[in-house]
């Protein structure tokens, strides 16, 4: 298990959860909800392409789970029916717990 800055484990099962869903919702719903799913995937890393680097703020907005998190629980619980925005949430969160699992947390300031 690795340890991220908050000191929270992210076990490699949440890993393999998070993307088995990711991919079912993009099976489910189409194209839209895949490009959706794959560029918040890699945002991190076009996020350090266009120079947003570590320890900045921007750098650890991206990198926080818990902005996702909110992502997906105000998508279930609101009103908004729009699946792209749903594997928006589940993509990025995948791609931090996907970081996490290899031993690559925040960077500290």
């Amino acid at each position: 298990m690795c340890t991220d800055a908050v000191g929270t484990d992210e076990p490699p099962g949440a890993l393999a959860s998070l993307l088995a869903f990711a991919v079912f919702e993009s099976q489910k719903y189409g194209l839209p909800t895949t490009a959706a799913a794959l560029v918040f995937f890699v945002m991190p890393d076009l996020a350090r392409l266009v120079g947003i680097h570590p320890p900045g703020l921007l750098h650890q907005a991206v990198n926080r789970g818990w902005i996702p998190l909110v992502v997906l629980v105000g998508y279930s619980l609101g009103p908004i029916v729009w699946p792209p925005l749903f594997t928006v949430g589940l993509g990025w969160l995948t791609r931090i717990a996907c970081d996490r699992t290899l031993g690559r947390g925040l960077a500290s300031a």
